[in-house]
C-alpha cells in the first residue's frame, strides 16, 4: 500500500478515544512482570497522549492463549506495573470487546487510561477477523500503532482495525524502529557487518539471503553455526544440527563467496556433555568429541569476531552466540556484546534474546538502537511488507 506514515504528534487526539496498540507481551512470574523493557519503551508515546488529553485505550496481546481467556495470560500484572510507572489509575477491562469494556472506554475522562484485556483471548485477533476489528473500532476515534514487535503479523488489531479508522498513525517507538532499521536496510556505508546467532538456520533464511547481498562480513554463531560447520563436513558430536538444512548452508556459503562476502564461522567452541553442565571445555571445531555438544563460541572466535566488528561503519546483531542464559556458556555472547558496544559505527541489536543479552551485560545504552521486535526486525531488513506498517499509511 503506497502512502505516508503520520506520527502521533501530527494526529488530533485531544479529548478523543485514542486506541494505542502496544506490545506488552512481556514475561511474568508470580504475578509480576520480570522484564519491563517493552513497557518502558512505550512510555514516551503513552505520556505524550495523556499530556495532550487523549482518552487512552491501550491494547496488546500476551502469550499464546489460543483464542480463549486464560488467567495466566491476563494483562493484569502489566496494568499494575503501568499504574506504578505512570503514577495514576489504569483501568483494566474484563475483556477487549465486552459491554463492560465499552462502558469503561465511554466513561474515560481526558488524559485517563484504560487497558483492554489480552486481545488474543478472542480468536478473531490472530485470524485478522474484520468482524472482531469492527467491534474494536467501536472503542476508538483515532488509531496509533506503537507495537513494532507485532507489526509483521497480519492480526486484527494491527492490520484490519487501522483500515477502519480514518485518523491513524504510529507512535514514537514505531517511528524510532522504522528510522533505525531503514537506515540499516538502505545503508551504503562500508564495512557493514552482521552477526547472526540463535538456534536455527530455518528461522533466518530470509534475512541471511538478504544480508548476503548487502554486508561485507557475516559472522555466524550459536547453534545455527553448527549446521554450517556440519555442512563443511565437520563432526559436531551431540550438538544441535539441522540435517535437512545442510544443502542450504552450503549454497549460502557459496553465494557469500561468489559475492566476496566474508562468512565467518567459529574456529573454536565451548563444549559440554549436557545443557546442565557446570562448566565447558574449549575445543577446535574439528575436534568436537562424539559425546559432547557445542554450547558457546570459544575465546579465539570471540577475538576474531571482535576484530571484524570494531571497524564496522554499520553493525546489525541478532541472536545469542551460545546458551547465554547459563553462566558457563555466556562469555561468547557477552564478548560479542562488548565488541558491538565498542564499535564506533551505527550499531543495531535486532530484538529477541540479543536484547536480553545486552541488557544483562549492562551495555544497551552503548548501542545506537536496541529493537523491541525480533521477528519484526528480521522481516523489515529482509524487505518484506509489514502488515502493521502498511495498514496505518494514509
Amino acid at each position: 500500500m503506497a502512502g505516508t506514515l503520520r506520527g502521533i504528534a501530527d494526529l488530533a487526539i485531544e479529548g478523543r478515544r485514542t486506541f494505542l496498540r502496544v506490545d506488552f507481551n512481556v514475561p511474568v512470574a508470580s504475578g509480576k512482570v520480570t522484564d519491563p523493557s517493552r513497557v518502558l519503551a512505550s512510555l514516551p508515546t503513552i505520556r505524550h497522549a495523556m499530556e495532550r488529553g487523549a482518552k487512552l485505550v491501550l491494547a496488546s496481546h500476551a502469550g499464546r492463549p489460543k483464542g480463549k481467556p486464560s488467567p495466566q495470560f491476563s494483562l493484569e500484572p502489566v496494568g499494575q506495573l503501568l499504574a506504578e510507572l505512570l503514577h495514576c489509575e489504569v483501568l483494566l477491562t474484563d475483556d477487549c470487546i465486552s459491554d463492560a469494556a465499552g462502558k469503561i472506554v465511554t466513561d474515560l475522562r481526558d488524559g485517563q487510561v484504560a487497558l483492554l484485556e489480552n486481545l488474543r483471548f478472542n480468536p478473531g485477533e490472530e485470524k485478522n477477523d474484520v468482524a472482531f476489528a469492527r467491534e474494536l473500532a467501536k472503542l476508538c476515534d483515532v488509531y496509533v500503532n506503537d507495537a513494532f514487535g507485532a507489526a509483521h503479523r497480519a492480526h486484527a488489531s494491527v492490520s484490519a482495525l487501522p483500515q477502519l479508522i480514518r485518523e491513524r498513525g504510529v507512535g514514537f517507538l514505531m517511528e524510532r524502529e522504522i528510522a533505525a532499521l531503514e537506515r540499516l536496510r538502505s545503508s551504503t556505508v562500508h564495512p557493514f557487518v552482521a552477526v547472526l546467532g540463535g538456534a536455527k538456520v530455518s528461522d533466518k533464511i530470509g534475512v541471511l539471503e538478504a544480508l548476503i547481498d548487502r554486508v561485507d562480513a557475516l559472522l555466524i554463531g550459536g547453534a545455527m553455526a553448527n549446521t554450517f560447520l556440519a555442512a563443511q563436513g565437520l563432526s559436531m558430536g551431540k550438538s544441535l544440527v539441522e540435517q535437512d538444512k545442510l544443502p542450504l548452508a552450503r549454497s549460502l556459503m557459496q553465494r557469500a563467496a561468489g559475492r566476496g562476502v566474508k562468512l565467518l564461522l567459529p574456529t573454536d567452541l565451548l563444549v559440554a556433555d549436557s545443557l546442565d553442565a557446570s562448566a565447558g571445555r574449549v575445543v577446535t571445531t574439528n575436534l568436537v568429541p562424539d559425546a559432547m555438544m557445542a554450547l558457546d563460541i570459544g575465546p579465539r572466535t570471540v577475538e576474531t569476531f571482535r576484530h571484524e566488528i570494531l571497524p564496522a561503519k554499520a553493525l546489525f546483531w541478532n541472536g545469542p552466540l551460545g546458551l547465554f542464559e547459563r553462566a558457563p556458556f555466556a562469555e561468547g555472547t557477552f564478548g560479542v556484546a562488548r565488541a558491538g558496544a565498542d564499535c564506533a559505527g551505527f550499531t543495531v541489536v535486532g530484538g529477541g534474546d540479543s536484547v536480553a543479552a545486552v541488557n544483562q551485560a549492562g551495555l544497551a545504552s552503548r548501542y545506537d538502537h536496541v529493537s523491541t521486535g525480533g521477528g519484526a526486525s528480521l522481516e523489515f531488513l529482509e524487505g518484506r511488507p509489514m502488515p502493521g506498517i502498511e495498514a496505518v499509511k494514509s
